[in-house]
Formats: structure tokens, C-alpha cells, sequence
């Protein structure tokens, strides 16, 4: 910016600037990509499972792509469902690989889609 200021060189400053938009343009079609295959990979093997079973996996499913670190109880209440549905799906998630506990406790525990995050957190 002192170019600028002291020669004017918009150019040198312009050039600098579009490139940090293209890099960051690049970055997020990345990351998008990559939620795109992880999203279609899970929730084909969501989808597998039929029933009743498969609709309150469904609704977890979505649930956790927007809130990807939960806790049984305030997901039950958010989507309606039982408390025990709820864990039943979050126990199922996790047994799929999708969901992994977020702790040591016992009461209260959080589960996290870890691997949503990791794709979130890269380059952060």
C-alpha cells in the first residue's frame, strides 16, 4: 500500500488483491467439493437403512450437517423426536462412523461430525 500511496502504483496493489480473491475463491470450491462427496457418501449409507429407523436417521443426518457438534437431548427436543430415538440414532451414526463422541463424560456427552469439521477446519 505504500506503493501506492507514494508512487501510485495501482497495479502492483491490484494484481496483489486478485489474487487473494482467486487463492480464496479456490479454497471454497474446495471445501465445498469436499462437504458435497462427504454429504453423498453419508447419506447413501444413511439412505440404506429402511423404516422408521431410517426416517429418525434421516433427520439426524440433516440436523447434524447444520449443527455438527450435538448433544442428545437438545437434538431430540429440536427435531421432535423421542429422547430415546434420538440416542438410538446417535449410537447408529456412530457405529457408521459418522458421528464420534466428543468426550469422556456420562451425562450430557456431545457427539461431533468430526469429519465434517476436519473438512471445515482445514487451512484455519
Amino acid at each position: 500500500l505504500n506503493e501506492v500511496r507514494e508512487k501510485g502504483n495501482y497495479e502492483q496493489w491490484l494484481k496483489f488483491f486478485l489474487r487473494a480473491v482467486d487463492e480464496s475463491a479456490t479454497e471454497a470450491i474446495d471445501t465445498i467439493e469436499k462437504l458435497k462427496y462427504l454429504h453423498n457418501r453419508n447419506i447413501t449409507i444413511v439412505n440404506s437403512i429402511r423404516g422408521r429407523e431410517g426416517i429418525t436417521l434421516r433427520k439426524v443426518f440433516g440436523y447434524i450437517e447444520h449443527s455438527p457438534i450435538i448433544n442428545i437431548t437438545k437434538t431430540s427436543r429440536e427435531l421432535g423426536l423421542s429422547f430415546n430415538s434420538t440416542a438410538a440414532a446417535v449410537a447408529r451414526l456412530n457405529g457408521m462412523n459418522i458421528l464420534k463422541p466428543g468426550g469422556e463424560q456420562k451425562r450430557n456427552r456431545i457427539f461431533i461430525y468430526e469429519s465434517y469439521m476436519d473438512i471445515l477446519k482445514k487451512g484455519t
